[in-house]
């Protein structure tokens, strides 16, 4: 999981011989197993039962709690930053925010509620088809040339302070580094959309069941060691 592949100037080494004819042989395969999964899960009533309409999440208790990523767009606020903000390559993809609504799904009896544990476990489900997406537009578009820049051994960092963020897995991945002109940074702050979301757990659990709380935790979505940080 920590192979540090991609760092400063670009990845470590190329891409391996055959890889984006074996990565669209992946896709074709994976892409027909999200109905699969949804046939298996999503749609299953007993499944719906447990989580529909249970945690719920009102866009604007997202937005005060600091929400990002799935949990956000699952109570039906429409913010990527690969599409709000576009970094990287993202402004060339073709792609789509998927958000939570009411009923969440012709398929299913309406008892979803936008912001529920459904929906939040939904939107992912969704995203996967997004990303395989724009997978395919990023191996169409991988440029022949040099596949890391020329950067020296030790890197003295300009002095002054900035903050960039990405959209993670969870939610928005940001790190504000401020230097004083030396090789090591004089701070860094990692800011891990975990310790947000995880932050509403006490305000949705509120006047629940005990049997639902692994519903709304799991469909949160949090890593520990990340909230730890």
């Amino acid at each position: 999981m920590t192979y540090s592949y991609v760092t400063i100037g670009g990845p470590r080494g190329d891409l391996p011989e055959g890889f984006t004819d074996r990565c669209r042989r992946f896709l074709d395969y994976f892409e027909p197993k999200i109905d699969e999964y949804n046939t298996l899960l999503s749609f299953n009533h007993i499944f719906i039962k447990r989580t529909a309409g249970i945690g719920v999440i009102s866009a604007e208790d997202a937005v005060r709690w600091g929400l990002s990523g799935p949990c956000l767009r699952g109570s039906g606020v429409k913010w990527d930053l690969r599409r709000s903000a576009p970094y990287d390559l993202y402004d060339r993809f073709d792609f789509e925010v998927p958000v939570g609504v009411d009923g969440g799904h012709d398929d299913i009896p309406r008892d979803v509620v936008v912001g529920d544990s459904w929906s939040r476990y939904f939107v992912r489900m969704l995203e996967m088809r997004q990303s395989a997406r724009i997978i395919r537009q990023a191996l169409d578009q991988i440029p022949d040339g040099e596949f890391r820049a020329k950067v020296p051994r030790t890197l003295k960092l300009p002095p002054g302070e900035i903050y960039h963020e990405i959209e993670g897995a969870r939610g928005q991945l940001g790190f504000y580094i401020v230097t004083d002109g030396q090789t090591i940074p004089y701070r860094v702050k990692i800011r891990g959309p975990s310790f947000c979301n995880l932050s509403i757990l006490h305000h949705v659990c509120r006047n629940v069941l005990l049997a639902d709380v692994p519903a709304i935790v799991g469909s949160i979505d949090i890593v520990m060691g990340e909230v730890d940080r």
